[in-house]
């Protein structure tokens, strides 16, 4: 049923009203609620009348005095109350047209959702939206939203993303940062194509949008080993990443003198493959762009750092870490920081090579249960295996992240009883890495 509730939140206002799972939320003040936007921005009041169908069918019409923007406490069985939206471009680095066929359904989904953007952090090329959907964005206020743009090069827009309405992203974000719509801006860096001077003409255009624009990440793309019938794509070199920082890293000082922040930030991909110091924990303000690999490695380092002193010293214990090829030498650095703190701990970390997807995808999160396996299962490992937790991420998928499966469908669980070990699964910015292993541990 439409608008079913999924969630109930202790000592909500929910909770208190005596609404229910399986209940069903009809309206807000007498306007319908349509979509989780329609929900978030009618909910947004002192006082509202909410029509609920309860699951016998009665019909419940309550009256809640309550704080402006305080919600029911609740969770709705489908996260958008809609449809989402699908893309409709073509993109010539689409991650999803690169996987192998015979993965579970949800992750073939391409959406380009705005409320998605709003909701769930997801990026939208704009490209699928109509002008009434702009509208409705600025008439709810709906901000901050993500937005993929590549280039503001209307032809090269428009031939990277396959969509001849691709071509006007600057003026639609020109449109939203005069309403105030705040935007967090990225950019899929593809070798001879957006990159050099396109790459730098993009920056100073976004720039211009600037305070509305705050934030914008330059992200490599990623290439696996099911491109074929696509479009040719390389992948950076120790040379070509250093021309880009070099061109970004002039930009960056100058916005530096300007606004005192660099406004476009590389991932830490670039940096590790140009073989670069990451930059200083000031550099990434609050470090707000971490889901596009954005100062990861800064974070990573810091609570090491910070945490290592919380290590206990009367436990001993064995432990194998496993990640992919680009933060491998980072993680041996935090293990060996851990072992110097208390030589009783000892972890071994392990490179897993991406065979599923092929050599080519380094990065941690895309790495499956299978390759941990086949890789691990004949090796000496520790009592506990960790993970990060970015190997579990639902990915493209509109599900919740509570179910801890890896991209091949492989369960923490099944992983664990493959290897005979227990799973221990860690923030991937390495913020509680401390107390699991202080957890898991034997008294000396």
């Amino acid at each position: 049923m439409k608008n079913e509730i999924a969630v109930i939140k202790p000592e909500s206002i929910a909770e208190e009203m005596e609404i229910e799972i399986g209940d069903c939320l009809i309206s807000i003040n007498g306007e319908p609620v349509k979509d989780i936007i329609d929900y978030k921005y009618l909910i947004c009041d002192e006082y509202v009348t909410v029509e609920i169908q309860k699951k016998s069918g009665e019909i419940w019409e309550i009256e809640i005095e309550k704080e402006y923007d305080e919600d029911l406490g609740v969770q709705f069985k489908d996260a958008i109350l809609d449809k989402p939206q699908s893309c409709h471009n073509k993109c010539i680095f689409c991650f999803i047209d690169q996987l192998p066929k015979g993965m579970r359904e949800t992750l073939y989904f391409k959406d380009d959702d705005s409320r998605l953007a709003f909701l769930q952090g997801n990026f939208v090329t704009l490209t699928n939206m109509s002008e009434d959907d702009i509208d409705r964005i600025i008439k709810y206020r709906i901000s901050p939203i993500n937005v993929s743009v590549h280039t503001t090069n209307p032809e090269l827009r428009i031939r990277m993303l396959n969509n001849r309405f691709a071509g006007n992203v600057y003026d639609r974000l020109k449109r939203m940062t005069s309403a105030g719509i705040e935007i967090n801006c990225q950019i899929v860096l593809c070798p001879e194509l957006n990159d050099g001077i396109e790459l730098e003409k993009t920056i100073e255009d976004l720039y211009k949008l600037y305070p509305s624009v705050e934030n914008l990440a330059v992200v490599p793309v990623g290439v696996t080993k099911f491109r074929e019938g696509l479009h040719k794509l390389d992948l950076y070199s120790k040379e070509t990443a250093e021309r880009q920082l070099d061109i970004v890293g002039k930009l960056q000082q100058k916005y530096i003198k300007e606004i005192e922040s660099p406004f476009v930030r590389m991932s830490d991909e670039f940096y590790v493959v140009a073989q670069r110091e990451i930059p200083s924990t000031e550099f990434y303000n609050g470090f707000k762009q971490l889901e596009d690999g954005v100062g990861v490695i800064r974070l990573f380092r810091n609570n090491i750092k910070d945490s290592v002193s919380d290590l206990k010293e009367n436990i001993k214990g064995s432990f194998t870490m496993v990640t992919g090829e680009l933060a491998y030498n980072e993680i041996v650095n935090a293990a060996d920081i851990i072992m110097k703190a208390n030589s009783k701990i000892k972890i071994d970390v392990i490179k897993i090579i991406n065979n599923f997807f092929g050599e080519t995808i380094t990065v941690a999160g895309l790495i499956t249960g299978s390759d941990i396996i086949e890789q691990l299962k004949n090796k000496e490992i520790g009592k506990h295996v960790i993970i990060p937790d970015c190997m579990l991420r639902k990915g493209y998928e509109l599900a919740s992240d509570t179910e801890k499966i890896f991209l091949d469908d492989i369960t923490v669980e099944g992983l664990g009883k493959a290897l005979n070990r227990e799973i221990l699964v860690c923030d991937y910015t390495g913020e509680d890495l401390i107390s699991i292993i202080n957890k898991h541990h034997e008294e000396v």
